[in-house]
C-alpha cells in the first residue's frame, strides 16, 4: 500500500515513501509465531480442553492484534517529493502533516543501540511552516534520509537561483545576467531565508572568482 501518486501536483515528483520500520510489527510477529506454537503443541499432545481453549483464545488475540499492527505499519507513509515532506497514517480515521521544504531549517536524527543495529531511529524536522518542530518515529535508515532531505532542499534552490537568473536574464535582454547582478540576487534569496548565509558567501566567492 504505497503512497498515490494522486496525491502529488503537477510536476511534483516523489524522491521516497517510506512504511515505518519492520521493528514496529516485530513484537506481535513473535506472540503470534509463540501462540501458534503452542496451539500446535496442544493439539498434538491432547491438552485438556480448558487448557487447549484457552490456547486457542491466545491465538485469536495474537492474530488480531497483529492485523491491526500491520493495518497501521501499511497504512503509514513517511514521503519525500521534490516538493514537501508528507507523513500520513490511518485507514479510516486519517491524520498526516505536510512541510514545504522551502520551510525546512534543520533535520535531525537520533538513534539508539538497537536502532543501529537494526537500521532505524527518529528523525526531527524543525522548520518555519506553522507546524513547527515535528518528529517522525522508526524510520528506515533516517541518516540517509536525512542526506536525501537536503540534497532535495538544495537542488530546488539551485533550480530557484537558475529560473531567476534566466528570469533576469529575459527581462533584461541578456542570456545570463552580469556577475552583480547575481550576487544582488542571491542577497535577496539569503534575506528570504532561501539559502543560508554559508551557501550565499560560497556561490558568491565562485562568481567573483568569474570575474
Amino acid at each position: 500500500m504505497g503512497f498515490s501518486s494522486k496525491d502529488l501536483a503537477a510536476g511534483e515528483e516523489i524522491v521516497f515513501s517510506l512504511h515505518p520500520h519492520w521493528w514496529r510489527v516485530a513484537p506481535s510477529v513473535v506472540g503470534l509465531v509463540l501462540s501458534c506454537a503452542l496451539g500446535v503443541a496442544a493439539l498434538a499432545n491432547s491438552w485438556p480442553g480448558w487448557l487447549a481453549a484457552a490456547v486457542g483464545v491466545l491465538v485469536l488475540f495474537t492474530l488480531g492484534h497483529f492485523a491491526i499492527r500491520y493495518a497501521q505499519w501499511a497504512s503509514t507513509h513517511f514521503v519525500l517529493t521534490t516538493e514537501r515532506l508528507v507523513f500520513r497514517k490511518g485507514l479510516v480515521a486519517k491524520s498526516g502533516v505536510e512541510i514545504p521544504l522551502d520551510k525546512v531549517n534543520t533535520v535531525f536524527f537520533e538513534q539508539s543501540v538497537w536502532g543501529r543495529i537494526f537500521g532505524f531511529g527518529t528523525i526531527k524536522i524543525e522548520s518555519a511552516s506553522e507546524q513547527g518542530a515535528q518528529v517522525f518515529s522508526d524510520v528506515r535508515k533516517p541518516q540517509l534520509a536525512q542526506n536525501l532531505i537536503y540534497q532535495q532542499i538544495e537542488a530546488n534552490q539551485a533550480k530557484d537561483i537558475r529560473a531567476m537568473g534566466e528570469a533576469v536574464g529575459a527581462a533584461t535582454g541578456r542570456s545570463e545576467p552580469s556577475i552583480p547582478d547575481q550576487i544582488e540576487k542571491l542577497g535577496e534569496l539569503r534575506d528570504k531565508g532561501i539559502i543560508t548565509e554559508e551557501e550565499f558567501q560560497r556561490k558568491k566567492a565562485e562568481l567573483l572568482e568569474r570575474m
